[in-house]
């Protein structure tokens, strides 16, 4: 038996060079109408399989879990730098599972609902920067999801994205995803060269420096949280958050917890920034960039967050279900550009396994392109058009505030497959290996979009010809996580009534995170 198709390797060097070194997930969905929806391209010798299909993608990182949930081997950002802390590269076993539940029990259900009056109130203090700054919406995105996130992760708000702390934690994201970059280290293709004495390897001995660094601001953030409940003595008048959370778990089971160190302990917490700051925020800019572009979306949802919340509040968690056409546009936002455009890390067979007659040894890398996933226009008709029209129910496309459908729009709402995700969508990841944030982030996106909505319109940047500006919604940054490339807009107040209403809100929402200090570093 052989392995799934794709292009001809050269001797040694593989496809490497045929592989775009630019978005490289386009000429990957392209490969797929050549070779298939799963293909095979070499990386020097070692393959990796590309899954573009949600049908093979359930069919292996979920129905066959057991063994496709591990991890590639990373020798330098893994072992050398995060030293098997990160539990983002760990291949899949009980150290693995040890950390996935203690995220579990912070980000499970339950636990979401303790955190979402700090969503809600951020998302207004998002808003009330807007008033005077909305130029600067992007950065004001970043320091809404990096507050979210670190007010979740240890009680302590970020005021500004110049922190400290903010910016070393940026620095740490940017410093191990430039570890990974495929060809850079031979000690990717020889892993012995790990074990060359620093003296003769400096390169080595800078990333564990380097690593060394991440692990002490990830335990200093920890020893914060310890001295906040320790000053409060009673620690109901801390802050909740992932770090109070599973401090208390850890006391009242030490047994279950035993087998991390404090260091490794550390990174549980540290890991939520990666996996929800920086992706979230992109989301939201994806978000504005097609709204933009669709002022006919807009429209709708003014009119739905109208019908359902009025003028004299601000849209709620509570309304959630009262918005279909709103949720619907959460899920094309997350549909039409995934932020992990090419699945996220990759995954590796743990056991060899055959699918359709092909063979996959053990420990083979396995992608799953988002992009041609998502836009695949089996699943979805027109997939390049934001539609979230497509995202309704057929008992949702009769309310009083939707236009009349269009055969294009009901074509759209009769794809020739259904994706087999609840959600319709798949950019959160698969399997055991699904983004363990993945409701915190949805959450994030849907209070702050909401609230930016019920109070603001988005409009283009006018020409000196007095012309709206043309936009492309394909300029997108390059990396493993894609946001849109700088862009200007409009975003305007669309009364009066609602400004005072946002002036108010945006006290109270500044009283709730006073309980949330901010670090002083």
């Amino acid at each position: 038996m052989r392995l799934p198709p794709g292009p001809t390797p050269l001797p040694f060097l593989g496809n490497k060079y045929i592989i775009p070194k630019s978005s490289p997930w386009i000429q990957f969905e392209k490969w797929s109408h050549a070779y298939g929806p799963i293909f095979t391209l070499w990386i020097g010798r070692r393959p990796t399989i590309i899954i573009s299909d949600p049908q093979i993608a359930v069919e292996l990182l979920e129905k066959r879990s057991t063994n496709f949930s591990s991890r590639p081997r990373f020798v330098v950002m893994g072992e050398l730098y995060w030293d098997n802390a990160g539990i983002l590269v760990q291949p899949y076993g009980k150290e693995w599972q040890i950390r996935r539940r203690m995220l579990h029990q912070a980000l499970n259900p339950s636990a979401l609902k303790l955190y979402k009056p700090v969503q809600e109130a951020e998302a207004t203090r998002l808003c009330g920067a807007l008033l005077t700054n909305a130029s600067s919406y992007e950065g004001l995105i970043d320091r809404f999801t990096a507050s979210v996130v670190f007010s979740i992760a240890y009680g302590h708000r970020i005021d500004s994205m110049d922190s400290n702390i903010i910016q070393q934690r940026l620095g740490f994201m940017q410093y191990s995803a430039s570890l990974n970059v495929p060809g850079r280290y031979l000690a990717e293709t020889f892993p012995w060269m790990k074990y060359i004495p620093n003296i003769f390897a400096p390169w080595k001995a800078e990333i564990q420096h380097r690593g060394k660094e991440e692990a002490a601001v990830n335990m200093r953030l920890l020893s914060t949280v310890k001295e906040d409940i320790r000053v409060a003595k009673i620690t109901s008048n801390v802050p909740d958050s992932l770090s109070k959370l599973l401090l208390t778990a850890r006391e009242a089971d030490p047994a279950s917890f035993g087998q991390l160190s404090e260091r490794d302990f550390s990174f549980v917490p540290a890991s939520l920034f990666g996996a929800g700051s920086d992706t979230t925020a992109s989301t939201l800019c994806t978000a504005i960039l097609m709204l933009v572009t669709n002022p006919e979306v807009q429209d709708i949802a003014h009119k739905e967050l109208d019908h359902v919340v009025g003028l004299e509040r601000l849209p709620t968690f509570d309304d959630e279900s009262n918005l279909p056409y709103f949720k619907a546009l959460c899920q094309e936002t997350l549909r039409i550009r995934p932020v992990a455009v090419l699945g996220g890390t990759p995954h590796a067979n743990s056991v060899a396994d055959i699918y359709k007659g092909y063979n996959i040894p053990a420990g083979t890398t396995i992608l799953s392109n988002s992009w041609a996933i998502n836009l695949n226009p089996r699943y979805y008709p027109n997939p390049h058009r934001f539609n979230p029209l497509r995202f309704l129910s057929a008992d949702q496309r009769t309310l009083p505030y939707l236009p009349e459908l269009s055969n294009e729009d009901i074509s759209q709402m009769s794809p020739e497959k259904q994706h087999p995700a609840k959600e319709g969508h798949s950019s959160f990841g698969w399997g055991r290996r699904i983004c363990p944030g993945a409701g915190l982030a949805q959450n994030s996106l849907f209070i702050a979009l909401a609230r930016l909505l019920w109070a603001f319109r988005i409009t283009p940047v006018q020409e000196t010809d007095g012309s709206d500006r043309i936009y492309d919604t394909f300029a997108y940054t390059q990396g493993f996580n894609i946001r849109p490339q700088p862009f200007e807009c409009g975003i305007h107040i669309r009364d009066e009534l609602r400004r005072r209403v946002l002036t108010d809100e945006f006290l109270k929402a500044e009283k709730v995170m006073s309980r949330f200090p901010p670090f002083e570093e």
